[in-house]
C-alpha cells in the first residue's frame, strides 16, 4: 500500500514508517515539526533505503493537504500527527482542542474526497480516564474521569471516527489505544527527542544518565503496589510501530480499537532500576508529592489485539532501556538541532 503516515518524523511516527518500509509499504510523511524532526526523515531514508516522501506542511491547511493527496494516490493513512503533552494541554486547552480535533476534521474530509478509506489512528489509554481496574480492556468506559484537554482531544476524535466509520460504510478504520512507549531503534539512530523538559519517564531517566539533569522525581511512594511507586505498562516503540502495521493489513469494515501494551506492569522504581543496569551507572532520584489524577496502576489486556490482529509485543523492558541508552549515548543532545 501508499501511505500516507501524518506525524511520521516524531518519535512513534519515525519508528512506524521504518517497520512500514520493512513490510513493502511506500511511505509519505506529512509533519510540520513541531515535534518531529528532519533530520529523523533523514535517518529514515538511510536506514531503509528507501524512497520516502515527506511534506512540511500543518494537516490544518486544506489547500496544501489536498494538493498532497491529489499527486500521492494514496490506499491508506495513519494519523499520529497532534499535539501530545498533558501539562500543555492543561496551560491552553483551545490550542489542544483546535489542533488535535481540527486537523484531524481536515484529514478526513480530504480522506474521504480522494478516495482513501483505510485509516489508523493513534489515539491513547488516557481515553480509560480515571479508570484504575488493571487490567484494561477495550470494553472498559471512555471518556469518563479524563483530567487533562489531550485525552479529552483523544475521546473526542474517537468519537467523530465512529461517526464516520458509521456514515460510510465503506470506511476501515483502526483505533491503536497506547499505553506507555520506550525504547529506541536498535540502530541507536532514532530515538525519543522530546522538545524541553520530557514528558515522560524513562526520557527524563536518560537524560539523567547522560548528564542534562541532575536527577528523577519520582511521584508518589505510597501506591498499593509492591514497592510504592505507580505501575504502568510500558511498550518498546518498536513493538508499537509493528502494531500499526498489524493493524493496517488486519483492517475490516467499520471502526475497531485495541490497546498496544505488553499486559505486564513496571513501577517506576523497576524502570529506574533496569535503565541503572542498562548504562552502568546509579540513576539519582527523590520521591516527591504525587500528581492529581495518577492511579496506582495501569495496565493493558492485549487479548485483542493478539487474536484479531496477530500481534504480540515482544520487547522488554530490558530491551527498552537497553536500546534507548544506545540511542542516547550516540545522540547526546538529541537530533542536530539543524534538523528541526
Amino acid at each position: 500500500m501508499r501511505v500516507l503516515l501524518t506525524g511520521g518524523a516524531g518519535y512513534i511516527g519515525s519508528h512506524t514508517a521504518i517497520e512500514l518500509l520493512a513490510r513493502g509499504h511506500s511511505v509519505d510523511i506529512v509533519d510540520n515539526l513541531s515535534n518531529g524532526n528532519a533530520e529523523a526523515v533523514r535517518r529514515i531514508r538511510r536506514l531503509s533505503d528507501r524512497t520516502v516522501g515527506f511534506y512540511q506542511m500543518d494537516l490544518n491547511d486544506e489547500s496544501e493537504l489536498a494538493r498532497v493527496l491529489g499527486e500521492g494516490e494514496f490506499d491508506a493513512c495513519v494519523h499520529m500527527a497532534g499535539h501530545k503533552s498533558v501539562a500543555e494541554s492543561v496551560a491552553d486547552p483551545i490550542e489542544y482542542y483546535r489542533n488535535n480535533i481540527g486537523s484531524t476534521l481536515t484529514l478526513m474530509r480530504g480522506l474521504q474526497e480522494h478516495g482513501v478509506r483505510k485509516f489508523v489512528f493513534s489515539s491513547s489509554a488516557t481515553v480509560y480516564g480515571d479508570a484504575s481496574k488493571s487490567p484494561l480492556t477495550e470494553e472498559n468506559p471512555t471518556g469518563v474521569g479524563i483530567t487533562n484537554p489531550y485525552g479529552q482531544s483523544k475521546f473526542m476524535i474517537e468519537q467523530i471516527l465512529r461517526d464516520v466509520a458509521r456514515a460510510d460504510t465503506e470506511m476501515r478504520i483502526a483505533v491503536l489505544r497506547y499505553f506507555n512507549p520506550v525504547g529506541a531503534h536498535e540502530s541507536g539512530e532514532l530515538g525519543e527527542d522530546p522538545r524541553g523538559m520530557p514528558n515522560n519517564l524513562l526520557p527524563y531517566v536518560s537524560q539523567v544518565a547522560i548528564g542534562r539533569r541532575d536527577y528523577v522525581s519520582v511521584f508518589g511512594s505510597g501506591y498499593p503496589t509492591p514497592d510504592g511507586t505507580g505501575v504502568r505498562d510500558y511498550i518498546h516503540v518498536v513493538d508499537l510501530a509493528m502494531g500499526h502495521v498489524a493493524a493496517l493489513e488486519q483492517l475490516a469494515p467499520g471502526l475497531d480499537s485495541f490497546n498496544l501494551g505488553t499486559g505486564t506492569g513496571t513501577s517506576v522504581l523497576e524502570l529506574i532500576d533496569a535503565f541503572a543496569h542498562a548504562c552502568g551507572r546509579e540513576i539519582p532520584y527523590r520521591v516527591v508529592g504525587p500528581r492529581t489524577g495518577d492511579v496506582a496502576e495501569s495496565v493493558a489486556s492485549v487479548d485483542k489485539a493478539r487474536r484479531i490482529l496477530q500481534w504480540a509485543a515482544s520487547r522488554t523492558v530490558k530491551d527498552a532501556c537497553i536500546d534507548s541508552w544506545r540511542w542516547q549515548s550516540n545522540n547526546p543532545n538529541g537530533f542536530p538541532s539543524t534538523g528541526s
